[in-house]
């Protein structure tokens, strides 16, 4: 299999994990900094990535397959690198729903595609805004929450604005998770009823910001992930 550049950005996005999370833990003031700014280069490349597949046309079903996992490795990762260093009720119940829920839709899809009914994904408002409000929340989150041992926020005042406006972006991005997890399920309720594969149009399937998919017997195309 011939990696592309897409592919490779992908990679480079897993391989970024331990990164943050080694980072998140230095014992330094500047490392808020470096944290947020791990992250924010982590989402460039699922940016970029998708634009150069889409410029391009390098999809396949291996990047079909791996975008969606890095982003939610990362994603989760933030989350308990953010609850571990803030590990109030609130934090954990906004991530623990964030992070089951994907579980949920992605156990839910792997049971969409064995009735054939993967083929089409349309990407809906509400999971563009939740995965803005998501990203940006824990942008904000890495930068303000200084772990146990680490040097105090640099500019404490900056620190505390800044935490207050991702715990509330990541309650709203928590609860369009919600709202979104519960679209996907109305639109796939009638094959799980059912039992068996019903017209697309009727089965049409809601994602939560991912881009669109439209796989086939000939191959599989996902519009800004997607790549060989």
């Amino acid at each position: 299999m011939k990696l592309t550049v897409p592919t490779m950005l992908t990679l480079l996005r897993i391989l970024m994990i331990p990164v943050l999370a080694a980072v998140f833990y230095l014992p330094y003031g500047w490392t808020n900094f470096a944290a947020a700014a791990v992250f924010a280069l982590a989402s460039l490349t699922d940016w970029l990535d998708g634009w150069i597949a889409r410029r391009y046309g390098q999809y396949s079903a291996f990047g079909a397959f791996l975008d969606p996992v890095a982003d939610k490795l990362m994603v989760s990762t933030a989350l308990f690198l953010i609850v571990q260093g803030h590990p109030t009720a609130w934090m954990a119940l906004w991530a623990a729903v964030i992070v089951g829920r994907e579980i949920a839709v992605s156990a839910l899809r792997e049971w969409m595609a064995e009735l054939g009914q993967r083929a089409r994904v349309a990407v809906a408002t509400v999971g563009k805004i939740k995965t803005i409000a998501q990203m940006v929340a824990l942008l904000c989150l890495l930068y303000a929450i200084n772990p146990p041992g680490r040097v105090p926020h640099p500019v404490p005042w900056m620190g505390t604005a800044i935490f207050h406006v991702g715990d509330w972006l990541l309650a709203i991005a928590a609860l369009l998770t919600l709202w979104s997890g519960f679209e996907y399920l109305r639109a796939a309720w009638p094959s799980l009823r059912a039992g068996r594969a019903v017209p697309a149009e009727i089965a049409g399937l809601v994602d939560d910001g991912a881009s669109p998919v439209d796989s086939g017997r000939d191959g599989s195309k996902i519009a800004g992930s997607a790549r060989e």
